[in-house]
């Protein structure tokens, strides 16, 4: 019965199109002299630019020459602060990425992380790092080439061969290569240094500033199904290793004890003792949480968190306030308080859905935030924004 009724809706469409076709070629022989009848339609391109922007990299000594990742349109540069952009990755094999970092002793060293670092319905994976010695001109696949989806990339800036690489690994099925991996010959062998199980790989991660030992760490457990998303279970925690991850401990101390999901973690650079995370949790436990003796003990500062945090669940802390904290959201949010009090930043004339937020160390009023509808700049601290019209990239 379904069937047959199929059957005869379809048919019922194909003669309303074959009239509208009918139309279509009658109405174009009554137009021929019409001024417009030769003038052939071209395309020219989507009606509101760019896509989602996944990362940041800006080089050294300006604000005016960065990188940008994007979740479906490769990597690109500026350096003219956008005015004009040069794809760099359109020859590889992923042009999904989540993560880019500029090697901090020579710049024309650039690893990639390809994948989109989300557990969105829409995700892209991706097929492991890249690395280019040339500024971006060629590329070398580094490996980790079922990792689906790099989410961190760590260069130790006294050491450029020594890189650590958070893999959240496949999405859509178990295994493949998830964890926090080492290199120390430049990715052409890697070490996975903290395995959890087939299900889990790791999220973020920061690196004492003062002892590269020191590793403090954030597990996430995920598997998406057509019909669902599992987004936690208790292969999501946070983990501390003090010599370089030949060992890791668990850490508890003042952390939800229930199941949790994806874990935003991140240092404040003013105080290196100062961790944030952002935990997806049950109602009564999930939060914004800090530690001041580098992730041993935490204490919970506020209830909030993102509004998804598959998608979201990023903190970005100023480099000169350990105060100030930025939630990536729908609605960016600032709190100016240690994470105890969120409120959004404006949001006038600017697309929603935050993703990547890159704030000048020397002028932290000035930002840039890359999103689903592109980038923009700020140097108000997000009063006012300007939108970066000319990224010719869209996403699906």
């Amino acid at each position: 019965m379904i069937v047959m009724m199929r059957s005869s809706i379809f048919a019922i469409l194909c003669l309303m199109m074959g009239m509208f076709s009918t139309a279509v070629f009658a109405a174009d022989e009554e137009d021929e002299g019409n001024p417009l009848a030769n003038i052939p339609l071209r395309p020219i391109g989507p009606a509101i630019t760019s896509g989602r922007i996944s990362d940041f990299a800006f080089y050294p000594g300006g604000d005016h020459e960065f990188l940008v990742a994007t979740s479906s349109g490769g990597l690109w540069k500026t350096d003219n602060g956008g005015i004009t952009w040069n794809p760099l990755m359109d020859k590889e094999g992923s042009f999904a990425l989540g993560v880019v970092e500029l090697d901090p002793n020579d710049s024309k060293t650039i690893w990639v992380g390809s994948g989109e670092n989300n557990a969105q319905r829409s995700v892209a994976y991706g097929d492991g790092v890249y690395k280019s010695i040339d500024g971006g001109s060629t590329w070398q696949n580094m490996g980790l080439k079922d990792s689906g989806h790099i989410s961190q990339i760590w260069i130790n800036p006294d050491d450029s061969s020594d890189v650590l690489v958070a893999a959240q690994g496949p999405l859509w099925n178990d295994g493949g290569d998830r964890g926090l991996y080492r290199t120390s010959d430049g990715g052409a062998t890697w070490n996975r240094i903290l395995d959890i199980d087939e299900h889990t790989g790791v999220n973020e991660f920061v690196v004492d500033p003062r002892n590269h030992d020191n590793i403090v760490a954030s597990s996430y457990q995920r598997r998406r199904h057509v019909w669902v998303l599992i987004n936690g279970g208790p292969g999501s925690a946070i983990h501390k290793t003090t010599d370089g991850g030949a060992t890791w401990n668990k850490i508890t101390a003042g952390l939800p004890s229930d199941h949790m999901g994806r874990i935003g973690i991140a240092a404040a650079p003013s105080n290196p003792d100062m961790i944030y995370a952002i935990i997806e949790a049950n109602d009564e436990e999930q939060g914004v949480y800090r530690s001041t003796d580098f992730g041993n003990n935490w204490s919970k500062r506020s209830s909030y968190v993102s509004g998804s945090p598959q998608y979201y669940n990023e903190l970005i802390i100023d480099p000169h306030n350990a105060e100030r904290v930025y939630s990536m959201n729908t609605f960016t949010m600032l709190s100016n308080d240690g994470g105890e009090n969120f409120s959004p930043i404006s949001n006038n004339w600017r697309h929603v859905d935050d993703h990547a937020l890159w704030i000048d160390p020397d002028n932290t009023d000035h930002l840039y935030i890359g999103g689903d509808g592109g980038i923009y700049e700020t140097w108000d601290r997000g009063d006012n924004w300007r939108h970066v019209r000319n990224l010719n990239i869209t996403q699906f």
